[in-house]
């Protein structure tokens, strides 16, 4: 018995002993392609009107909590490394410990410009507040102690990152800058870093990312990469630091129509369907092409074929009911557009800044000529809800997000039902190079990063949305279109049907409760009131066949894919 005890102990400790993934650090599965030239998108500078700004992804490590946070592995703080002559350091930065090592963090320079300031756009603190130290906390911690320091910035300026040490001792004034107080502007926290429990308490210390409370296409505030402290107590309180801003209001360093071209060959999407879906994406075009029909209000019996270039759909205007969008007529043609054509499909590409011009947002689109009915999981039964969930037309997306600095990828959103997710280049899988693998739910065609089963509901009740690695996919690299760049002018033409701001499918209402009557019989008593709750609480667009309004229409046209 003291032998197996003895086994068991040494097999734990081998567990506790396994690197944790921060140990590692992550690089794309192929190097960041060479771009054709252009003006400051990928040079490794972007100057933000008298204060220029470089990218910083290595490290030197300071200290690791080894409890606590996501996952209970922890975080590590560090402080940027190698930064170029003249450049300063803007503050430090933290990671969870249940990922790779995947990070960047700005540091900066002040370059002279009459027409901004004659004060310098940076400087020294004059003093420093400590934040946070670990030095009375019983948690497993590696490299000392942790102190976490503020700057605090001399009139007309601002701090936007703080300085960690595992010295009691303040840091010295030469050891980062501030900024003026021009150049600076409000952040809000994201994604939780670091805690002293498992989960978040308010009633403890935290640490979050930060990301700037101003963000869209027009939006001039600049992420710098840091962490932002919440202390005991606070509501929410993000005053302490903040983000840049891109005072000098221009494009440079974004991509030109050669660059985009570049990354989309690189960076391109390959979408797997289920290996049971029916209903695959097409072309706009080919929709068109196929018998799709345009309704105007009042004139029901006498729908218009639609040209193929949309042409004669409808302009500007609102999603006000006057007009829609339908299937052919006769069912031949009907079933046979429902179920589209892969291999006349595309994706198609917009191209936007985001975070002040510092970042490029590349939203990829993915049209379904028709939605399927959705399934559900009632405890261990899986059923069908009818029609629920059928619409004709279906807008799907993937965004790629990469820095201007050097043209890397950073993060893809998947739209995924019920909310989508910003996800780091770090966590999702990669095929042919640098192309993130995408999976496409069975019927409903939500986005996700991995296959399985992500259950839309509550408890052991909810709506089925299956992702798996069947034979069809879609690598949107394949004959892309680029279909918007307001940036870019006059040099990418925007199609007739982007700007067409209605329904891209009939608003029908059909007998709900004889479809949900239907499902209901089949479940056993004992779920038919779980079941009925379920039901209640299915949002509007699930319970009608009601086509979506196209891409333009969206909050993430001209905004970030997270509010």
């Amino acid at each position: 018995m003291g032998l197996f005890f003895s086994l068991l102990a040494n097999l734990f400790k081998k567990c506790d002993d396994k690197p944790l993934p921060i140990e590692s650090i992550f690089k794309l599965p192929s190097p960041i392609p060479k771009f054709p030239p252009g003006d400051g998108f990928a040079t490794g500078v972007i100057d933000l009107g008298g204060l220029q700004v470089c990218q910083i992804s290595t490290f030197n490590k300071i200290w690791s909590a080894l409890e606590g946070g996501p996952d209970n592995k922890g975080a590590t703080f560090y402080e940027p490394s190698s930064i170029p002559d003249g450049f300063f350091m803007l503050g430090c930065y933290s990671q969870p410990n249940n990922r790779p090592l995947f990070g960047w963090i700005l540091a900066a320079k002040t370059v002279t410009n009459k027409s901004v300031s004659s004060h310098s756009s940076l400087a020294k603190p004059t003093d420093y507040s400590l934040i946070w130290s670990s030095e009375s906390k019983k948690i497993k911690q590696e490299g000392g102690k942790c102190y976490v320091w503020l700057p605090t910035p001399p009139e007309g300026y601002k701090p936007v990152g703080y300085v960690v040490t595992n010295s009691p001792e303040k840091p010295s004034v030469e050891k980062i800058r501030c900024v003026q107080s021009e150049f600076a502007d409000a952040i809000e926290v994201d994604r939780w870093i670091w805690g002293l429990d498992k989960k978040i308490n308010t009633s403890n210390i935290n640490m979050y990312e930060t990301r700037p409370k101003d963000r869209g296409v027009n939006a001039l505030s600049v992420s710098t990469g840091s962490f932002v402290v919440q202390n005991v107590g606070a509501t929410a309180d993000v005053s302490l630091v903040y983000c840049l801003k891109n005072t000098k209001n221009n494009l440079m360093a974004m991509p030109n129509l050669s660059q985009v071209e570049a990354l989309i060959q690189a960076y391109s999407p390959v979408i797997y369907f289920h290996p049971d879906e029916a209903y695959f994406p097409s072309s706009v075009d080919w929709f068109f092409q196929n018998g799709a029909l345009l309704y105007e209000k009042g004139k029901e019996s006498e729908p218009s074929p639609i040209q193929p270039d949309g042409s004669n759909l409808p302009q500007g205007g609102s999603n006000d009911d006057l007009y829609w969008l339908d299937l052919p007529k006769d069912d031949s043609s009907k079933e046979r557009v429902k179920k589209g054509d892969l291999a006349h499909s595309c994706a198609y590409f917009h191209i936007k800044p985001m975070f002040g011009a510092t970042f490029t947002d590349i939203p990829l689109w993915v049209f379904y000529p028709f939605n399927g009915p959705a399934r559900a999981k009632v405890g261990i039964f899986n059923v069908s809800l009818g029609k629920i969930g059928e619409h004709v037309g279906d807008w799907e997306h993937l965004t790629l997000r990469v820095s201007n600095f050097n043209g890397e990828l950073k993060r893809v959103y998947f739209s995924e039902h019920s909310g989508g997710q910003m996800i780091d280049a770090s966590d999702i899988e990669f095929e042919n190079g640098n192309k993130p693998v995408a999976y496409a739910s069975l019927h409903g065609h939500a986005f996700y990063s991995k296959p399985g089963l992500v259950l839309q509901g509550s408890g052991s009740i909810g709506i089925r949305n299956d992702a798996s690695k069947g034979k069809m996919m879609m690598d949107t690299g394949i004959a892309p279109k680029v279909v918007a760049a307001e940036y870019l002018g006059p040099v990418v033409v925007e199609p007739m049907w982007l700007n067409y701001s209605r329904k891209w499918g009939p608003k029908i209402s059909y007998d709900i409760t004889n479809e949900i009557k239907k499902v209901r019989n089949v479940l056993p008593k004992l779920l038919r009131g779980p079941f009925d709750k379920f039901v209640r609480g299915l949002p509007n667009e699930l319970l009608g066949e009601e086509g979506p309004t196209g891409p333009k229409m969206k909050n993430n046209w001209s905004g970030d894919e997270r509010y």
